[in-house]
């Protein structure tokens, strides 16, 4: 069973924007769920979707927030399993190259991490395209 997922995305805009949209706890209550959020070392985040998107809450505590670098902990609300969540951004010509890894899904055990890994997947990538929309709808709205 894979442990790590990973994503990787340019995204045609500046890291400092890109930054921004990803430790803010506005924006991403805007383009991800809402979020008690602080880009800040020991934090206690909380993540609550809208009971109609049927999503568990996430908590957990951020590991690490250094320009362009963030890792928190990842616990699905009903389990005490703890998985993390690291983003990574790097500028590049065409604007920012975003790298997103989330490890540790084996540390559920047996069906129940492959049903996590590919809720997970599927999760990350639904929410690079809600910040991919997000960024573009916030940099021309101008």
């Amino acid at each position: 069973m894979k442990d790590v997922i990973k994503k990787e995305q340019i995204i045609r805009h500046s890291i400092e924007t890109v930054w921004k949209a990803i430790t803010n706890q506005e924006e991403i209550s805007t383009w991800f769920i809402k979020a008690d959020f602080k880009a800040e070392q020991g934090y206690k985040y909380t993540f609550t979707a809208p009971k109609e998107q049927n999503c568990p809450q996430i908590t957990g505590v951020v590991k690490k927030a250094t320009p362009y670098t963030l890792i928190y902990t990842w616990v699905v609300a009903n389990t005490d399993i703890e998985t993390t969540v690291k983003w990574q951004l790097e500028k590049v010509e065409e604007g920012t190259k975003l790298y997103l890894e989330h490890s540790g899904i084996s540390n559920y055990k047996g069906e129940t991490a492959v049903a996590m890994f590919n809720s997970f997947n599927e999760g990350w990538d639904n929410c690079i395209s809600g910040l991919l929309n997000y960024v573009k709808k916030t940099m021309h709205a101008g």
